[in-house]
């Protein structure tokens, strides 16, 4: 069997996605005999039929399956290749992506300032990823260079590197009764109206898990995604949420109040995380260790 050439690949999978050789000729840029063509080539090679040809529509054949996850998985692995090859050539400057979440806005540019007169040069693209699932995808597409995360990843070709621990603590309205209370237990707050993280966060497992050990259920009334969400709701005396103490670094808000409370398993470790075997410039190396050394 001949090489097969990544172009007629991507012809492939791109026929697929759409499900019709017009379309896909036209997002190609491409004539349809030259797409037609390439399929058959492929097909040539294979020895099998890859798609079955009718005059409404197109669909793959059993061979065809098969091929085509191959074909996805080989296209990622190219891209990724491109993107690795682009960074070798980056020495002191380019582009890093940064993932993070809400908690580290606080200490995160006191890291950037003094990496910016190592490498000025540099661009620092940061975006929030915040579930387990999108840190897991955002890492391994090479959305991101790295991810700050306190999502406890464990996967074989995920470094998940431990930066500190961070207490959760709750917030509530200056008005509320809470505020004579030295510390706060679960089970005072059960009946309050709570505020707590999407499915999928961290956050939220660590705090259902903890009610749960005390026999208690929070009285859920608000979901949100975002802590300064769920801060804007208390500011407006709408319930209660735990967040982590190190959001509340800062300005200070006087209608927010936030106490400690007596669970000895809400706290929360923040992690740096990193794909095991991915090339990274000198410059990326340089922030990521300028990251850890900050809390060393």
């Amino acid at each position: 069997m001949r090489k097969i050439e990544i172009k007629k690949i991507h012809y492939f999978v791109t026929i697929v996605d759409l499900m019709s050789f017009s379309k896909a000729a036209k997002k190609l840029h491409v004539s349809q005999p030259s797409l037609s063509k390439a399929i058959q080539d492929l097909e040539k090679e294979f020895g099998f039929p890859l798609i079955e040809r009718n005059t409404r529509n197109s669909r793959l054949t059993e061979a065809g399956e098969v091929f085509y996850k191959r074909a996805i998985h080989l296209l990622n692995e190219v891209d990724v290749a491109k993107k690795e090859m682009d960074e070798v050539k980056l020495v002191g400057k380019g582009e890093i992506q940064l993932g993070m979440i809400e908690s580290i806005k606080h200490w995160l540019p006191k890291v950037i300032v003094d990496y910016e007169e190592k490498f000025p040069a540099v661009k620092i693209r940061l975006t929030e990823v915040l579930s387990g699932e999108a840190v897991r995808h955002s890492l391994r597409s090479y959305e991101t260079h790295a991810i700050i995360t306190n999502q406890p990843i464990q996967e074989d070709d995920i470094e998940t590197i431990p930066l500190y621990d961070e207490k959760l603590v709750v917030v509530f309205h200056h008005t509320h009764p809470l505020v004579n209370y030295e510390e706060v237990t679960l089970k005072q707050i059960a009946d309050e109206p709570f505020m707590i993280s999407a499915e999928g966060f961290q956050t939220r497992k660590d705090i259902l898990h903890a009610f749960a050990l005390e026999d208690a259920m929070p009285n859920i009334k608000y979901e949100f995604e975002r802590f300064e969400t769920a801060l804007s709701l208390v500011r407006e005396n709408l319930g209660i949420a735990i967040i982590p103490e190190y959001y509340l670094l800062g300005p200070k808000d006087s209608s927010i109040q936030s106490k400690k409370l007596t669970s000895s398993i809400l706290d929360r470790t923040v992690y740096l995380t990193v794909m095991r075997n991915r090339f990274l410039s000198p410059s990326v190396k340089v922030l990521l260790q300028d990251i850890q050394d900050y809390f060393a």
